[in-house]
């Protein structure tokens, strides 16, 4: 009986060859001097191909880190929702370490490039940001409001100090990277707890100025229990 001939594999779309052309590139030479036009004709488009994909360099790194955001969530361990938020963090972050560990050359290359030109740091921190967010959301943390948007960028932080030791990190078993990212989350949830309890701080005192503009209005004088409820909360979120 004739076998069925096999499908030929269809060929990476447009997008995904771009970031692998700038990955291979980055990994090869510094990512400063890599040329949009050197990966357009790594990625085997025209540069018009390029431009209809990408609005540049930065554009097609953000897209990378999609790409890592992806590898992670699809990674997580449902094991781990029982475990506290601090443990689901790190390992999360953990997993986002495993995921960049084949493309560590082309990110030491980003990193040194970003460190020899603050300007891009800065339009990069947005991105990063925005990358932490579903990092939280995938430790099962809230990322929503003004504090979730705090601790994102305070995540980012944490993250990029890290990755400079998991540059730096030879051990297969990523121990140095393990014992860095530990501290830095010790740190940063010492900053949350502090920022949390200024804003219970701030909660209570506006219940206390609304409630005593409201008392006025009616002319009656304020409840104690009302005020010592209030300053309950601020004791409890310090």
């Amino acid at each position: 009986m004739a076998r069925k001939a096999s499908k030929p594999k269809s060929p990476a779309k447009p997008h995904d060859a771009i970031v692998d052309a700038a990955l291979a590139l980055a990994a090869e030479q510094p990512w400063d001097e890599v040329r949009l036009g050197d990966i357009a004709a790594r990625a085997d488009v025209s540069l018009s191909g390029l431009r209809a994909e990408f609005d540049g360099k930065l554009d097609i790194i953000a897209a990378f880190v999609r790409r890592i955001d992806q590898a992670v969530l699809d990674r997580l361990d449902p094991e781990i929702a029982d475990e506290p938020a601090r443990e689901r963090l790190f390992d999360v972050l953990m997993t986002r370490f495993d995921a960049l560990l084949p493309h560590k050359e082309a990110v030491r290359s980003i990193v040194r490039s970003f460190e020899r030109r603050p300007g891009d740091l800065i339009s990069w921190n947005p991105i990063a940001v925005r990358s932490m967010v579903w990092m939280l959301e995938a430790a099962g943390i809230d990322s929503s409001g003004r504090l979730g948007r705090v601790g994102a960028q305070g995540l980012a932080v944490v993250f990029a100090r890290t990755l400079r030791v998991w540059l730096r990190d030879d051990d297969p078993g990523m121990a140095r990277t393990m014992v860095e990212l530990d501290r830095r989350l010790t740190e940063g949830g010492r900053w949350m707890r502090r920022l949390e309890g200024l804003a219970s701080f701030a909660a209570a005192m506006d219940r206390v100025r609304r409630g005593r503009r409201g008392r006025r209005g009616r002319r009656r004088k304020a409840d104690p229990e009302d005020v010592a409820d209030d300053m309950e909360d601020v004791g409890s979120g310090i």
